[in-house]
C-alpha cells in the first residue's frame, strides 16, 4: 500500500518554549539580595504535620507517642526539639528523685521522691548530719559524764562476776583444789588443779603419779571424782560469767544508745521537719533505728582506721549479708548515702531530651559494679545510674527509630516502659554474662513523651507486624517533601537562606540566585505548582553556589554561581552516564536518531539512577509479529530481566489489542517486544505506549520516524498516563541527539498530563527556541500513531470496521487475515 498517500487527520501542535519550564518572575522576590529577607527557622509549609505534632505533644492520654516520618535532614532530631518548645506545650512538672538504702531488704533499693529542687539539698544535708554524728558521738563517749555511768555499770558487774568466782574458789579450796590458767596456743583457758603437796597438778598427772608410785590409787580415784563435780559446777559458775557479760554489753549498749540518741533524735527531727513527707519520714526513723544499733563506727573518730593502716570495716547492718569473695572494703557509713537520680532546678522547663546514642544504658539506666583489684565485685544503691529516659520524665524524649531498633534488648524495654509507665533500672543482661546483679531497686513511676523519628517504609512495617507499637504510637506525624508556590513559601525559602547564610557564613543571594535556586526546588517538586521541601538538598546547593562565588572571587552569589555549582555537582556524579553516551556515540549501543523510518523499531527512554542522580537513557524498543497462538511473549519476562510493573504494561497492552481488533475474530498472533541491549533488567510500565507503537508498526507494516523518543504509560483505552522523571528522560535523548548531531527534527513524544512537571535545561529550550528539538505531548495512542508513522490512525465505523486506508484498517486486514489463514492452516 502506498501510505504516502495516508495522511493522519490534523496536525499535532508541539510545546511552546514557555511551557517547557517554570521561571520565578523577579518581580516575585521582594529584595535584592537575601540578606534584606527575614530570617526564619523550622519547616516551611508543613501545616498539616505541625497541627499533628501540636496534638500529639499537647495530649497526655496514654499512648499517645509520636512518630515522625518523612523527614528530610541530618539535623532531625534538633529540629523537633526546637519545635517542641516554640510549641510550649502544658506538661505536669516532674519530681526530684533518689534512691537510698533499705536497711530492711538491702537487695531492693529503696526510691525517695521529693518536691522538685529538693533531691541535692538533701543528699547534702543527710551528709552533713553523719558527719556531725561521727564528730559528736565520739566526743559524747569521751565525755566524763558517760565514762562516770559507764565505769559504775562496768564496776556493778566486775563485782558480781568477782563473786561467783571467788565463792566457788573457796569451796574448791576446802577440798584441797584451786582456779588457775591453762595455757593452750595463744589463749589462756581457766581450769582446775587439784593441790598436792602445796603445789597445783594437772589432773593429768594424777594417774602418773599412781604409776611413780608418789600417789595412792584410792586417792587418786577420789580426787578424779572431786574434780569431775567441780568441773560441771564450774561451767554453771562460767555459765553466769558469760550471761553477766551479755547484760553488761547490753546495759553498756544501751547506754550508748541513750548517749547518742540526743544527737541522732536531734538530726533526724531536723531532717523530717525539712523534708516532709511520709517516704522521707519513714526511711528517716531507719536511719534512726540503723545508726543506734550499729554505733561501733562512730565511736572512732575519723580517719583513726586508715591512720592505723585498718580499712574501715562494715556497719553490719547495711551491706546485706557477706560480700563476693575478694570483694572491695565499703565505707561503713556509705548505707546512709542518698544517691541523686533526677534533680531539677524550680525554673527547669519541662525537658526535650535528643538521645543521639540510644543504647540500652543511654536510655534506661544501669546499675555499676565496683572492682577491686582481685576481680572481686559488688553493686549496691549508690551503683544506680538513670538514663535519658528518667532525665525526660514530665517531658519529651526524641530519638531515631532505626537506631533504637537496632540496639540490643532496647525496643523490648522500651515497649514495656512505655506500656506500663514503670522504669525499671537494670543492667543489660549480655553485659554481665556471669550473673547480673542481685538488686531490685523499686520502680520508678514516669511520664514521658517518646518521638520517634523514621521513614514511611519502617512505620509501616512496625504498625502491621508489632502489635504493640499501635498502642503506644498512636500519632503519626508526617511531613510532606513539596508543598504548593506560593509568595509565602518563597519568603520562606528566602528566610531560611539567610539564617544558614548568617549560620554559614555564605554570601548573600541576589535576586537571579535566589531564583535559580527556588526553580531547583520546583524540579526537584516534580510539579510547577509545587516546591520541595527538603531544605537540606537547597542547602546543600546554596553552600556549593557560595564556594563557586568564593572561587570566582565575588562577595554575592549570582545565578551563574548556582547553575556552575549544580553542572558541578553533576559532573561529580554522571561518570557513568558519560560512558553510556560515548557508547552510543561510538555505535556501542545502538540508537538511531537520524532522519529515517524502520519497521517495529522505536526509541524509548528510561531513567538510570546511580547514588541518588538520574539521567534518562534511550532505548531501542523492537517488536515482531508473525502467525501463531502465543499471543504477546514479552521477551524481558521470558529471560527473568522484567519487573512486576512492567509485565503489568505488557499485559495492558494485550488487552488494549483485544480491546480494538478483536471484537469480531479471534487474535491469531505470536508478537514479541524486546528492550534491546539491555542486560540489568526492566521494569515499569511508561514505555508501554512505545512498545505499543512499535507492535502497531510492526503488524501494520508502517515504519516509525527514528529521529523521535517515546515515553508514557497506557490504559487499556489506549489513554496515555503520566509518567516519572520526564525531565530526564528528555534531556538524555537530546544529550544522544546533540551527539549525533542536531537535524532538526528529532523531538520526544511525551504525555500531555506531565506538561505541569516540564522544568528543562536552558539548553533544551533554546534548542526548541530555534527549531532545532521538538517536544509533542500526547493525549492517547491514536496522537502518537499518526506523529510516528505519518498517516491516520482510523477510527471505528457504525459497523465496527476501521476508515479505510488508516494504520488501524492495515491492522485489523492483517490480523483478519492471519486468523483466515490460521483457520485454514489448522
Amino acid at each position: 500500500m502506498d501510505s504516502t498517500k495516508i495522511k493522519p487527520a490534523g496536525a499535532h501542535a508541539e510545546l511552546p518554549v514557555g511551557k517547557l519550564r517554570w521561571r520565578c518572575e523577579l518581580s516575585r522576590i521582594p529584595f535584592e539580595t537575601t540578606a534584606q529577607a527575614e530570617p526564619r527557622e523550622g519547616f516551611i509549609g508543613q501545616e498539616r504535620a505541625l497541627r499533628a505534632l501540636k496534638m500529639g505533644v499537647g495530649l497526655a492520654a496514654p499512648g499517645y507517642n509520636v512518630f515522625v516520618c518523612g523527614l528530610a535532614g541530618t539535623s532531625r532530631g534538633g529540629t523537633i526539639a526546637r519545635m517542641i518548645e516554640e510549641l510550649h506545650p502544658q506538661t505536669k512538672p516532674s519530681l526530684d528523685r533518689c534512691y537510698v538504702n533499705s536497711f530492711k531488704l538491702p537487695d531492693r533499693p529503696r526510691l525517695l521522691t521529693l518536691p522538685r529542687g529538693q533531691a541535692n539539698p538533701f543528699k547534702k544535708d543527710m551528709t552533713a548530719g553523719v558527719d556531725f554524728l561521727r564528730r559528736r558521738i565520739p566526743q559524747v563517749f569521751e565525755g566524763e559524764p558517760f565514762q562516770r555511768q559507764k565505769g559504775r555499770i562496768v564496776e556493778r558487774f566486775t563485782v558480781r562476776e568477782k563473786e561467783l568466782m571467788d565463792d566457788f574458789t573457796r569451796r574448791i579450796a576446802r577440798e584441797q583444789f584451786a582456779l588457775g590458767h591453762m595455757q593452750v596456743g595463744a589463749v589462756a583457758l581457766p581450769e582446775i588443779f587439784p593441790v598436792l603437796e602445796g603445789q597445783m597438778v594437772p589432773i593429768e598427772d594424777v594417774s602418773k603419779m599412781v604409776h611413780e608410785g608418789k600417789l595412792e590409787g584410792p586417792v587418786a580415784e577420789e580426787i578424779e571424782r572431786k574434780y569431775e563435780q567441780f568441773r560441771q559446777e564450774f561451767t554453771v559458775v562460767y555459765r553466769k560469767t558469760l550471761t553477766l557479760s551479755r547484760e553488761l554489753a547490753s546495759e553498756l549498749s544501751y547506754l550508748e544508745q541513750e548517749a547518742a540518741s540526743v544527737l541522732v533524735d536531734g538530726v533526724i527531727e531536723e531532717l523530717k521537719e525539712k523534708y516532709a513527707g511520709t517516704s522521707v519520714s519513714e526511711y528517716l526513723e531507719e536511719v534512726r533505728h540503723h545508726v543506734l544499733d550499729n554505733l561501733d563506727p562512730f565511736k572512732e573518730r575519723e580517719g583513726e582506721g586508715e591512720e592505723n593502716g585498718e580499712p574501715p570495716g562494715d556497719s553490719g547492718g547495711g551491706g546485706g549479708g557477706p560480700k563476693p569473695s575478694g570483694g572491695p572494703e565499703r565505707d561503713p557509713f556509705r548505707v546512709y548515702g542518698v544517691n541523686v537520680i533526677l534533680a531539677h532546678n524550680d525554673e527547669d522547663a519541662s525537658p526535650v531530651i535528643f538521645e543521639t546514642t540510644p543504647t540500652y544504658a543511654n536510655l534506661f539506666g544501669t546499675i555499676q559494679r565496683a572492682y577491686d583489684q582481685r576481680g572481686g565485685w559488688s553493686s549496691d544503691f549508690m551503683d544506680l545510674r538513670g538514663g535519658s529516659l528518667l532525665r525526660a520524665d514530665g517531658g519529651f524524649l526524641i530519638m531515631y527509630s532505626m537506631e533504637a531498633l537496632s540496639e540490643s534488648g532496647v525496643w523490648r524495654a522500651l515497649k514495656r516502659t512505655l506500656n506500663h509507665n514503670r522504669l525499671e533500672i537494670q543492667p543489660l543482661e549480655m553485659f554481665y554474662p556471669f550473673g547480673g546483679s542481685a538488686l531490685k531497686p523499686e520502680a520508678i513511676a514516669i511520664n514521658v513523651k517518646v518521638l520517634l523519628i523514621g521513614d514511611r517504609e519502617l512505620y509501616e512495617m512496625l504498625y502491621h507486624y508489632e502489635e504493640d507499637f499501635r498502642k503506644i504510637f498512636k500519632v503519626r506525624v508526617e511531613f510532606d517533601e513539596e508543598m504548593a508556590m506560593s509568595d509565602g513559601v518563597i519568603a520562606e525559602y528566602a528566610g531560611r537562606l539567610r539564617a544558614l547564610s548568617e549560620k554559614e557564613n555564605l554570601f548573600p543571594f541576589d535576586r537571579g540566585a535566589f531564583a535559580a535556586m527556588l526553580e531547583y526546588g520546583v524540579r526537584q517538586a516534580g510539579r510547577r505548582n509545587k516546591v520541595t521541601a527538603r531544605f537540606t538538598d537547597i542547602a546543600d546547593l546554596a553552600r556549593e553556589a557560595h564556594y563557586e562565588a568564593a572561587a570566582a572571587g565575588e562577595t554575592v552569589v549570582r545565578a551563574a554561581h548556582v547553575r556552575g555549582a549544580l553542572a558541578s555537582k553533576m559532573e561529580r556524579h554522571n561518570l557513568i552516564e558519560t560512558r553510556i553516551r560515548e557508547m552510543i556515540e561510538e555505535g556501542t549501543l545502538l540508537v538511531d536518531v537520524a532522519d529515517k523510518k524502520v519497521v517495529g523499531q522505536v526509541n524509548g527512554l528510561s531513567v538510570l539512577e546511580i547514588g541518588g542522580y538520574s539521567f534518562g537513557k534511550p532505548v531501542r524498543i523492537t517488536a515482531t509479529a508473525a502467525l501463531g497462538k502465543a499471543g504477546l511473549i514479552n521477551i524481558e519476562r521470558e529471560a527473568n530481566l522484567s519487573g512486576r510493573f512492567h509485565d503489568k504494561g505488557v499485559h495492558i497492552i494485550a488487552g488494549y489489542l483485544r480491546s480494538c481488533f478483536a471484537q469480531n475474530k479471534p487474535l491469531s498472533l505470536a508478537a514479541s517486544i524486546c528492550f534491546e541491549q539491555s542486560y540489568s533488567g526492566v521494569d515499569g510500565d511508561s514505555a508501554s505506549s512505545t512498545e505499543v507503537y512499535a507492535l502497531v508498526s510492526a503488524l501494520s507494516g508502517l515504519p516509525l520516524r527514528q529521529d523521535i523518543a517515546v515515553t508514557g504509560s497506557m490504559n487499556q483505552q489506549g489513554d496515555i498516563q503520566a509518567i516519572g522523571g520526564v525531565n530526564e528522560k528528555i534531556e538524555g535523548f537530546f544529550d544522544v541527539c546533540r551527539i549525533k548531531g542536531l537535524t532538526g527534527t528529532q523531538g520526544v513524544l511525551m504525555p500531555e498530563s506531565n506538561v505541569e512537571d516540564l522544568m528543562l535545561r536552558e539548553d533544551i529550550l533554546e534548542a526548541v527556541a530555534s527549531g532545532k528539538f521538538h517536544i509533542w505531548p500526547v493525549m492517547n495512542i491514536e496522537q502518537g500513531i499518526e506523529i510516528l508513522t505519518g498517516t491516520a490512525a482510523g477510527r471505528k465505523n457504525g459497523d465496527g470496521t476501521f476508515e479505510k486506508d488508516t494504520v488501524f484498517a492495515m491492522i485489523d486486514d492483517r490480523l483478519s487475515e492471519m486468523a483466515k489463514m490460521m483457520k485454514e492452516f489448522e
